[in-house]
Formats: structure tokens, C-alpha cells, sequence
């Protein structure tokens, strides 16, 4: 039987989800919900009904698991808790500060549903809060160190997109070269927020907007853009399309410890994405089955990416996997 999924949003990340969907043989796009007109909504997936997203608000929408595509800033605190009441839901909240009161929230009403909810699934955090964990359990009393990009980062762009007078934007994280180069090498460097990554934004303004306001209001975000060194670049809509269209990301968790007398060991985990979006869809599709088993297994309430088992996101057997992946 396959697993019944159901999209929330048709954006990047949304269209992300369709394409992994689709690489998936044990699953099946039911619907793609939207806040938008469903007429003038185009999907790729032919035959799956576009619906409007009051359509899941009585709990009797054709899906196993909801993977909601909202942007961390504004949707995903309202839409997972409301939605984890009706569905097994997953999302890529990113917030790092707000995770502990985002799973909270999932887990309340995931928990009265008798439901799975899945928060925080993606790279980061995701695939890096994985393997922070994993090395510091292999390596205790080690330093861990991650760094971003050089990337477009979806939620810094959204944020930057909800700001009164923007059109369009595109944020890039860039990393230090030279922390880069000191961690790598060993050497265990302190290094403020602001040493280890920069941020440099791309933005298009409505005509007559307020170009200084919107600046000083990016700059000036907390948990986005306060404690890094941002650049802000006016651009018209044109060189938009034409410079910064595609949607590239990576980085690397690199963790240095130290066993016995003194041996140095260095881990590092890393990625290199054409396109952000269609990776974390990929991410969230994955964790969708674990959801969807977990609630066959009479489990409910919130979990994380450290959660989970690793045999719960395959579609491949025990028996696959103990043969040719362990």
C-alpha cells in the first residue's frame, strides 16, 4: 500500500516535495493544498487534485502524512501545531531559537490527536543535527563547528520577502574563509557568530519603497541578520531573474576531539546542493515515512530528526538494509 501524502504550500520547497515524492515507489501525491485560488495554481503531478487548504480544517482530507511548506517566520508556528491536530505532519522549522517551543507546541496537540508530528527536518537543522550529535557522542568534551553555504538560505530570504515594501529578495550565507581554514586544520578557534559566516542579501523594492527602512530592518532582525556582518544590495527585478534564479546551498559540520593521551580526530560532514529546496523536499519526504510508521506503531507526539531511527526512513527492509548498507 502506499503511503498517502499530502502537500501544503506550492512554493520552492513545496515543488521540492513533489519532485521527491515522485522518486518514491511506496508513495503517492494525494493533494496539494493552498491559501491561494486552487484555479490558478499549475502543478506537474498529473491527476493529484489542487484544493484549497480549508479543505483540511475538518480532518477528512485523503492523506497519511501532511508536509507542510510554510516559511519558519510567520507559518509554521500556527500551521503545524493547528494541523498536528488533525494529521501526521512533518516541516523544516528553522529557527534554531524557537525549536524548543515549536516542538512544545507540535507535541501538545500532536498528543491529543493521537498523531505524529515531525518538526525540523531539512540539512540544518536536520542532516547537521544528526551528525553534531553523532560526533559529540563518539568524541565527548569536542568542539563542533558548522558552517553554511556559500548559498541561498530559503527562510532568510522569506523573511527578508515579509518585510513592508520588498518585492523579492535573495539572501546568501557565505562562510569565513579563514575560520573555515583554522577549524579544519584542528586548531579549535573560538569564534563569535559574526567570525565564522557572513550574510549578503540581493533584495527588489517597490517603487518608492523605503530602500534605507528596509535596509536598517534586515540588518536589524533578530535571529536572522543582527550578529552578522550583512550587505544589502538594491537590484531591479531584471537581474533578479537573471543572476540569482537558481536556489544552490551547502556547508559542513566539522567536529574536532580528542581520544586517549592525546590522538586528534577530525569529522566533518558535508554538502554541496544544486538545489536547496529539492534537497530538503527530499529530507521531508523521507522523515514522512518514518511518521507514518511511528503512528502504525501506536506512537504520537512530537519528534525531531534525533528521534528517529535510521530503518524508519528507508523504504528498503531490515533485511536490505542489514545486507548492504550496514
Amino acid at each position: 500500500m502506499s503511503i498517502k501524502i499530502g502537500i501544503l504550500g506550492y512554493g520552492n520547497l513545496g515543488k521540492g516535495v513533489e519532485a521527491a515524492i515522485a522518486k518514491n515507489n511506496d508513495m503517492v501525491l494525494t493533494g496539494v493544498f493552498t491559501r491561494r485560488d486552487p484555479s490558478t495554481l499549475k502543478i506537474k503531478s498529473q491527476g493529484v487534485p489542487v484544493l484549497s487548504a480549508a479543505e483540511l480544517d475538518n480532518g477528512a482530507a485523503d492523506v497519511d502524512v501532511l508536509i507542510i511548506c510554510g516559511g519558519s517566520a510567520t507559518d509554521l508556528p500556527e500551521m503545524t501545531p493547528k494541523y498536528a491536530s488533525l494529521y501526521n505532519v512533518i516541516d523544516s522549522f528553522d529557527t534554531h531559537a524557537n525549536i524548543p517551543s515549536h516542538f512544545s507546541n507540535v507535541d501538545a496537540a500532536a498528543k491529543k490527536a493521537g498523531k505524529v508530528g515531525i518538526i525540523s527536518c531539512g540539512w540544518d537543522p536536520g542532516m547537521f543535527s544528526l551528525n553534531r550529535v553523532y560526533s559529540d557522542s563518539i568524541l565527548p568534551g569536542g568542539t563542533a563547528y558548522t558552517f553554511w553555504g556559500k548559498g541561498v538560505s530559503q527562510g532568510h530570504s522569506d523573511a527578508i520577502r515579509r518585510i513592508d515594501g520588498v518585492v523579492d529578495a535573495r539572501q546568501y550565507t557565505i562562510p569565513v574563509e579563514k575560520a573555515l581554514d583554522a577549524v579544519r586544520s584542528g586548531k579549535n578557534p573560538e569564534l563569535s557568530t559574526r567570525e565564522k559566516h557572513t550574510r549578503e542579501c540581493f533584495v527588489v523594492a517597490a517603487d518608492g519603497a523605503d530602500k534605507a527602512a528596509i535596509e536598517e530592518k534586515i540588518k536589524t532582525m533578530p535571529n536572522y541578520f543582527a550578529d552578522y556582518d550583512t550587505t544589502v544590495h538594491f537590484i531591479s527585478a531584471e537581474e533578479m531573474k537573471r543572476d540569482h534564479s537558481g536556489l544552490p546551498h551547502g556547508g559542513s559540520v566539522i567536529y574536532s576531539g580528542i581520544t586517549g593521551e592525546g590522538n586528534n580526530h577530525v569529522i566533518e560532514y558535508s554538502l554541496k546542493l544544486d538545489s536547496n529546496p529539492e534537497f530538503t523536499g527530499s529530507v521531508l519526504v523521507s522523515f514522512a515515512r518514518a511518521a507514518y510508521r511511528l503512528e502504525q506503531e501506536g506512537v504520537s507526539g512530537a519528534k525531531t530528526v534525533l528521534d528517529i531511527a535510521p530503518a524508519y526512513l528507508s523504504a528498503k527492509s531490515g533485511e536490505e538494509l542489514r545486507a548492504h548498507y550496514l
